[in-house]
């Protein structure tokens, strides 16, 4: 059972999760205006972390051909023998009930958006095959996070949440793009469609650079809309510097495009959420 947990937990990246979990609680966080609650903080990490574990799941199960092609994905569980589909396949489901079932406890309207929000952190993995607009599809499964964090507090959709939504969603999008750059050739090869593939480095970059842009565009009008103070003009300025590293570091040296990913976006989140935290305590 341990090692299954293990393969299950690199399978899926289960770090990774520090991606979206921080716009969840700052949306759920500027709804209640301060903290909203053990019973909605609980069942919101189990959301959350079901949804992206369906997310991955989905993914893998659904990739295993191209994985199985790919020399940088074939270290991968649902690749070198691990794993078999069936484990994945019923992961995948488990977290789907999972998933559908915590909405039902939080209220009526998480419950009728869990079943289109698992459809679209379905698609994309399947929208790679026919569209570059993949990298967008991933950046809207993500940006789903803030959206869900307000239904849970207020059971409705606010017009500052859907600003900090569409900000993830860029923000997502953009940081995906620099990492497809290592797949440029592959998909290539496999005729995967992606924007790196199809329009090559220098567009990448640039379409990267304006998505980047509007993120923090996009983050400022959710504070304006917000009525936030200086602590979270601060986490978007901040956020503004560390893309602009990213993008440094990518341009310098693509070899390091995984420090650039995980690193500094990492880092980008949980600073955006310490920094909300405080705009509301002071």
């Amino acid at each position: 059972m341990k090692k299954l947990l293990s393969d299950l937990n690199e399978l899926v990246m289960f770090k990774h999760s520090i991606f979206s979990l921080p716009f969840i609680f700052i949306a759920m966080i500027v709804s209640a205006d301060g903290f909203f609650g053990w019973k909605l903080l609980f069942l919101g990490i189990i959301a959350a972390v079901s949804a992206r574990n369906f997310a991955m799941g989905f993914n893998r199960y659904a990739d295993i051909d191209i994985d199985r092609k790919n020399p940088r994905t074939t270290s991968r569980p649902s690749i070198d023998g691990r794993l078999d589909k069936s484990q994945i396949l019923g992961f995948t489901i488990v977290n789907a009930l999972i998933f559908i079932y915590v909405a039902f406890f939080i209220n009526s309207l998480a419950f009728i958006l869990s079943f289109p929000i698992l459809f679209i952190l379905a698609s994309y993995s399947l929208f790679k095959r026919f569209s570059s607009l993949a990298h967008l599809i991933l950046g809207i499964s993500l940006g789903l996070a803030p959206i869900a964090g307000v239904v849970a507090v207020e059971a409705q959709i606010t017009m500052w949440s859907l600003f900090l939504s569409i900000g993830v969603m860029f923000w997502v999008a953009g940081f995906d793009l620099l990492y497809s750059l290592q797949d440029i050739e592959f998909d290539k090869k496999t005729k995967l469609h992606s924007i790196p593939s199809e329009f090559g480095t220098k567009c990448t970059l640039f379409i990267s650079k304006i998505f980047h842009a509007l993120t923090i565009l996009f983050w400022l009008f959710f504070i304006a809309l917000s009525n936030l103070g200086i602590f979270a003009y601060i986490a978007v300025i901040a956020s503004a510097i560390i893309l602009y590293k990213e993008h440094e570091i990518v341009n310098r040296d693509f070899t390091k495009i995984d420090k650039a990913f995980f690193t500094l976006n990492g880092y980008l989140g949980i600073m955006f959420f310490i920094l909300i935290i405080l705009d509301k305590v002071f």
